[in-house]
């Protein structure tokens, strides 16, 4: 596989960065960003490498806002507060549990992360040229996918108005890396064909970008081009390369045009 490098030399925060004309941000961070994750790696610098990531988004510190995710199909609406920690263990990220969020107008800056699993970003869109793009991430992995997270993620977002949607799969494990057996890809694959796979090494895989993509054109949804190996690119996290050692995250936030209205 292809990957995109970082955006400016090793010390970049960012594997990959971009900025749309109408103001909206997209990045994957890098294992330069350091591990973001309460819940695996070392935790001493979890919340200084999160202070410094937002300063190279050009947030304000605490605005970015992370989920508990515990591969589900469930999305969340940015704009709904949780003030109310819903876990009290310091290896769970406090607040809200899902494995999507959706702002309606892009106000929040959002984070999924993700260590194998496709990190996807989305925009949507209104006819009203005026209108405040609506963003979301999702974290889709294997059990995500198969139980709908995409799909749903698309549909809240249409429910706030968005007419046309454009996505960016970010770096996962390729179908040529991703190994399980045989027995579950037969499993997975009978519903989901574009899921199955063959690593380089002659294998059953699954090639969960093949199955995004799938999804997404499905629904109607862009797809802009993007690659990316986890496992193969040892400038991000990878759980099946190096257990233990952290996670990056799919990032989206706005500034917005003089023109927007909220």
């Amino acid at each position: 596989m292809t990957s995109i490098p970082a955006e400016v030399g090793t010390e970049s925060p960012f594997w990959w960065r971009s900025t749309l004309d109408d103001g909206v941000h997209l990045g994957f961070s890098s294992i330069a960003a350091g591990n973001l994750a309460r819940h695996v790696g070392p935790q001493t610098d979890v919340a200084a490498h999160r202070t410094r990531l937002q300063e190279a988004m050009g947030i304000p510190e605490g605005s970015l806002r992370f989920l508990d995710q515990v591969h589900s199909a469930d999305v969340i609406d940015a704009g709904v507060a949780d003030s109310t920690p819903r876990h009290t263990h310091a290896k769970h990220e406090p607040g809200l549990t899902g494995d999507a969020w959706v702002c309606a107008d892009g106000s929040v800056p959002l984070a999924i992360m993700v260590a194998d699993c496709l990190p996807v970003l989305l925009v949507g869109r209104h006819a009203d040229p005026q209108a405040a793009p609506v963003t979301a991430a999702a974290h889709a992995g294997r059990p995500g996918l198969l139980s709908g997270i995409l799909e749903n993620t698309i549909s809240a977002m249409r429910e706030h108005g968005a007419s046309t949607i454009t996505a960016w799969i970010g770096p996962g494990a390729c179908g040529e890396c991703y190994e399980i057996p045989e027995a579950m890809v037969t499993e997975v694959s009978r519903e989901r064909p574009h899921i199955a796979s063959t690593t380089r090494w002659g294998t059953s895989a699954l090639d969960l970008r093949a199955e995004a993509e799938a999804v997404l054109t499905g629904q109607n949804v862009a797809v802009a081009e993007l690659s990316g190996c986890t496992l193969e690119d040892e400038s991000l996290y990878s759980h099946r390369r190096a257990p233990g050692e952290g996670r990056f995250a799919g990032l989206i936030w706005t500034t917005p045009t003089p023109h927007q209205t909220r």
